[in-house]
């Protein structure tokens, strides 16, 4: 049997998983998973017969070598600063790998060995990167078979709360990485293109310069800036374009009240705060107000961010019970993020029977025969349960298209690589619409960035 080794069982595996399992019958697979939790390994491959779990640390030299060396290609799921363990046994060993992060520095240095071996590194090949990029490319790519001339790119994602499990005045819960959500933003200005200048938004003022997007059937969203919305001009073949700008998705006025968080420096996590772990939720608030003899916690937070009483915004932070006078932090020598992050899982987990959406939208704007036109694009998925998310489905499944694809040499294109050419994008973009993963395409009318700048 051909044998694929994924490494880490964590909650973007489980759809990855069962596609690689539910073909392992008609494809002669073998299905290796590996974690250092044997119990979620186990629970993924859920006693099929094509199925093995195993205890795999990717640190223990001898175990990853073995396994690596075992196995036909490999698909990493750990946190993006693991993967180069394994990539460099992979070009040690002549294997194929796959990944959905971001290609690191010392990924891409790994690009020349790959080319001179034939192996193809496929990265950021999930969700956001990975499923925008592809839905993007498709689409730029047929204004340009056509003769059209790009002008204008934007680009957003989130992962949010599936409107019937949306019962919070934030309108969102956790469905990826707490600690993610809690930093967002933060390492350097947010960069980007509109109507030919280059804009700047520094992290202070990140959450109050967003813009609104409408997705059919779903309603209203805001979105945000992300760091480096230029990261992938040249990639796209985007150099002349007048408007790049890749974002952020949440409800409207999540970015407002997550402002308050920032503006009071709750969010930092470069320093450690002493005594964290006797703290009540209440005195970590307390931490960042002044001092006052007479004034309550919630007065001096009010007055500190020129909060009204009757203003939602209180309101949500009341549901989250910061002011807790006997919930403990429980951290010891913990960052500001990292106990706000506790504070926020209390109440932003998913329940049992919650279920998570991912949403993406892309506009692309383009010159054809003299005139100006516009093709917004929307991506609406909603997970099953908490195992089988929309996450883990959006992440997983482009993972798995493409590790098959590879293994079966549909794929062959050498080195480290991200999915933007069509060998890549065409046949993965069509499988995932058997999985109701589909865009919906509307031609409207060219406004540019600015609908009154005409």
């Amino acid at each position: 049997m051909r044998k694929i080794l994924v490494i880490g069982s964590g909650k973007s595996s489980s759809y990855l998983i069962k596609y690689l399992l539910d073909k392992s019958e008609e494809e002669n697979l073998l299905i290796i998973v590996g974690d250092k939790n044997f119990s979620h390994a186990q629970k993924l491959v859920h006693n099929h017969k094509n199925g093995q779990a195993i205890v795999f640390d990717v640190f223990d030299k001898q175990v990853r070598e073995n396994a690596i060396e075992n196995a036909d290609i490999v698909v990493s799921m750990l946190p993006a600063r693991f993967h180069i363990e394994a990539a460099k046994d992979c070009i040690k060993f002549n294997k194929n790998m796959v990944t959905a992060s971001y290609v690191s520095d010392d990924m891409q240095n790994l690009d020349k060995a790959a080319k001179d071996k034939g192996l193809v590194f496929m990265n950021e090949i999930g969700v956001d990167p990975g499923i925008d990029h592809m839905s993007a490319m498709k689409v730029i790519d047929t204004i340009r078979d056509k003769g059209g001339k790009m002008i204008l790119f934007e680009s957003f994602t989130g992962g949010l709360v599936a409107p019937e499990s949306d019962n919070n005045l934030w309108n969102y819960k956790f469905t990826w990485n707490p600690r993610n959500v809690v930093v967002a933003g933060q390492g350097g200005a947010a960069k980007f293109l509109q109507e030919g200048t280059y804009k700047y938004i520094p992290y202070n003022r990140l959450f109050r310069r967003t813009e609104f997007l409408d997705v059919e059937g779903y309603g209203r969203f805001e979105a945000y800036a992300n760091r480096d919305s230029l990261k992938y001009q040249s990639a796209y073949g985007l150099d002349q374009v007048k408007t790049l700008y890749r974002g952020t998705m949440r409800r409207v006025g999540f970015s407002r009240a997550w402002n308050m968080f920032v503006q009071l420096g709750m969010t930092d996590d470069s320093y450690t705060i002493e005594d964290s772990e006797n703290m009540t939720y209440r005195d970590f608030v307390n931490a960042f107000l002044p001092y006052s003899p007479t004034d309550s916690v919630e007065l001096k937070f009010r007055h500190q961010l020129k909060i009204d009483q009757d203003d939602i915004v209180w309101d949500k932070l009341e549901e989250l019970d910061i002011f807790s006078h006997s919930k403990k932090v429980e951290l010891r020598e913990a960052t500001p993020a990292q106990i706000l992050q506790k504070v926020l899982m209390d109440s932003w987990d998913l329940a049992p029977d919650d279920k998570d959406m991912i949403v993406m939208y892309h506009k692309f704007g383009y010159e054809l025969n003299g005139k100006k036109h516009q093709i917004d694009a929307t991506m609406v998925t909603t997970g099953e349960d908490q195992t089988y998310t929309a996450m883990s489905k959006t992440v997983g499944l482009p993972v798995a298209i493409a590790t098959l694809a590879i293994l079966n040499k549909k794929i062959t294109t050498p080195g480290v690589q991200i999915p933007i050419t069509k060998e890549v994008y065409d046949p993965i973009l069509k499988e995932l619409e058997t999985f109701d993963i589909r865009f919906h395409e509307y031609e409207v009318p060219y406004f540019g960035y600015n609908p009154l700048n005409l």
